[in-house]
């Protein structure tokens, strides 16, 4: 396995090379590159397994080498500190990342989980697509979540999805044109990714999009979606989305 490291703190590429030399006897090589041109020019001959990308660079970050490539052969574990905008772009894009200072066992959960996940270049452009999609698009109102699946990736609005609903370890997603789709993740997963575009967790099983809310049931321990679904609501959660439920008359 062949391993390159773009980051343009000198201390940060050692660091995580020890971590790679100690942890992971499969890498037999390793290159650095301290800027996005340096491992451009690196990448025109060499051939990584895993490109290890921090975000933050100066000139051009980590994000303009996969907009530059569009297509790339490798697998990418992003590095950061604290972005929470890059974090989230990363996130609906099911893609991998790891925050600074990396932790040892991050770092090997991260590499464990490329070496079980077996993308296709399609599945790979397509998801570096959708990251491209929410760089390019920062402020967009809306944005497109990834979810990987044993049939391949798919791709919801998230002003498309109506509902989620918690499935053990599973999560059904329900949306605008389509049969409930089961995604691999748990419903506090998809409750951190969609709370910020307006969805709110009504009951320990549901988490429901605001926009897709009509009204309450006359005992209230219900809210009415649009699809015509009747979604359980929690007694403390009651007066939040009555609150919801006014703002929209009003808007």
């Amino acid at each position: 396995m062949k391993v390159l490291i773009v980051d343009d703190e000198p201390k940060a590429r050692t660091i995580l090379e020890h971590y790679l030399v100690t942890l992971v006897p499969e890498i037999k090589e390793i290159r650095h590159a301290s800027g996005v041109e340096e491992a451009l020019g690196i990448l025109h001959k060499y051939r990584p397994a895993i490109v290890f990308l921090d975000i933050e660079m100066p000139v051009r970050n980590g994000f303009d080498l996969l907009l530059t490539l569009r297509n790339p052969r490798f697998e990418t574990i992003f590095t950061t500190a604290f972005n929470q905008y890059a974090i989230q772009a990363i996130r609906f894009s099911a893609l991998d990342y790891l925050i600074k200072p990396i932790d040892p066992e991050e770092l090997l959960e991260a590499i464990n989980r490329l070496s079980t996940r077996q993308r296709t270049r399609r599945q790979k452009m397509l998801l570096y697509d959708n990251l491209v999609f929410h760089v390019e698009k920062k402020d967009a109102p809306q944005s497109r979540l990834a979810v990987a699946s044993s049939e391949g990736i798919f791709f919801f609005m998230t002003n498309e999805i109506i509902h989620l609903e918690a499935d053990r370890n599973y999560t059904l997603i329900y949306h605008k044109g389509g049969k409930p789709f089961v995604a691999s993740k748990t419903l506090k997963h998809f409750e951190e990714l969609l709370v910020p575009f307006h969805f709110i967790r009504t009951h320990k099983s549901h988490l429901v999009n605001l926009e897709h809310m009509e009204r309450f049931t006359a005992n209230q321990d219900c809210i009415i979606l649009s699809d015509g679904s009747k979604i359980d609501v929690s007694r403390r959660k009651r007066e939040e989305v009555q609150q919801h439920l006014n703002c929209r008359k009003h808007e």
